[in-house]
């Protein structure tokens, strides 16, 4: 099936929403942790360790599922671009949503000493490992079931699940979090974790039901699929997976600046109530549901570069902002930082889908595509937090080192874009 003759726009939603809800599910699980790791796991599982040490070790367990992400994003796309993009969602989510359940289930370091982080890492490890595979496979699915016109606004529903993914588990966690500090502490935090084996139901009932993905059937059915198509994407295209990367720096690095450390941050040094966060946080996962699919279809009439190349340029000067706002102790000044941090990264997230998968042909597409963008995350987004923590001590508990290293990661993004080639106009039948 080539672009010209697309799917019908009616199965062109039903997968674009499958992809979305399966990729809010996983999302929820993720986001979890990092919820859960800035604000309780220090105090549960590192609590043997002083107040600063226990905090970074927390936020390294949390940097941990990202170094996954890379292996578990090879290993999916050999088997996605060998065997077919549906199945390798169906495992992922499966690995996902287990993973959650048990860490509801783990005993704490008062109890179980120090297997308690030991069994922490392990799961998170398979957190990251699941995860590194979802996004590929979700994403190619809306690209690749044709409408080439529009495919950066369905591919940035895909996008829109990290938000709403973001909004569950902050609201689960806001909710919990109103218990009495010492039974939160017991039992509450486990609550939004062990929810998760639900999800995972749900997400299994609509993930089973959508078709193979008409681009990659067609090829399938022609013989042209790679031998080993991670070792192919790298002979072929090592440029664009380069580039790919240095254009998640930015946009990864601000997402946890702006809605994991910050919690951290707004709680332990400006002593501001943990619900004014979390509040903050949903407020702006809601603007960005909003802001991802419009930044996508914005893409799609004026190319993937300019849209992407102008959130990277307002992320050189707007960290400094958002921390003035922040450090007001103001709660609507705070939402406001929090939401206009959160459109700025759409600006980045919503045309990401497509350009990243507009840069490979369909037979590496998932390597390529997920090679980009998971290799980036241990070094962007999984460090983040703990490379934030560490200048804010530094710094003396002055957050501008914090915002220098964020407009550092903008200009790899910058010139990693602006090196790209514009894609939106690509036919993807090859």
């Amino acid at each position: 099936m080539s672009e010209s003759e697309p799917a019908p726009r009616n199965s062109v939603r039903r997968v674009v929403m499958a992809s979305f809800v399966g990729t809010t599910i996983e999302w929820y699980d993720f986001f979890l942790y990092g919820t859960a790791a800035a604000l309780v796991f220090d105090k549960l599982f590192f609590s043997g360790l002083d107040g600063f040490a226990a905090k970074l070790s927390s936020y390294a367990t949390f940097a941990i599922g990202f170094f996954a992400r890379p292996i578990g994003g090879i290993v999916f796309a050999h088997f996605g671009d060998r065997l077919g993009r549906k199945s390798t969602l169906v495992t992922t989510l499966i690995l996902m949503g287990v993973a959650t359940f048990l860490i509801g289930l783990l005993p704490t370091y008062a109890t179980a000493g120090v297997w308690a982080p030991v069994l922490l890492v392990l799961l998170r490890l398979v957190q990251g490992f699941g995860v590194g595979g979802e996004w590929g496979g979700a994403v190619l699915m809306a690209v690749e079931h044709g409408h080439g016109d529009k495919r950066g606004f369905h591919a940035s529903w895909v996008q829109a699940g990290v938000p709403v993914g973001l909004l569950l588990a902050n609201a689960v966690f806001a909710l919990c979090s109103r218990l009495p500090e010492a039974e939160f502490l017991a039992w509450g935090w486990r609550v939004p974790f062990l929810l998760g084996i639900g999800l995972l139901g749900v997400g299994l009932f609509i993930r089973l039901r959508i078709f193979e993905s008409p681009l990659f059937a067609k090829m399938a059915e022609s013989g042209g699929t790679a031998r080993i198509p991670v070792v192919e994407v790298m002979k072929k295209h090592p440029r664009n997976v380069a580039l790919a990367m240095g254009a998640r720096f930015a946009e990864n690095a601000s997402f946890y600046i702006f809605t994991i450390f910050v919690l951290s941050y707004a709680t332990e040094i400006l002593k501001l109530e943990r619900s004014v966060i979390l509040n903050g946080v949903l407020i702006a996962a809601a603007a960005q549901l909003v802001a991802i699919p419009f930044f996508g279809a914005l893409s799609d009439r004026l190319g993937r570069r300019p849209v992407y190349l102008a959130g990277a340029a307002a992320l050189l000067g707007f960290p400094f902002a958002f921390f003035a706002l922040v450090d007001t102790r103001s709660a609507a000044l705070v939402w406001l930082a929090i939401v206009l941090g959160l459109v700025v990264h759409s600006a980045m997230y919503g045309p990401q889908a497509a350009f990243f998968s507009e840069l490979f042909g369909t037979n590496v597409r998932y390597s390529g595509a997920s090679l980009g963008y998971q290799l980036a995350s241990p070094l962007a987004g999984g460090l983040a937090p703990f490379i934030a923590t560490w200048l804010l001590k530094t710094g003396g508990g002055k957050a501008w080192p914090v915002s220098v290293y964020l407009a550092a990661m903008a200009v790899v993004t910058l010139v990693s874009v602006w090196l790209a080639e514009e894609t939106h106009r690509k036919e993807l039948g090859n």
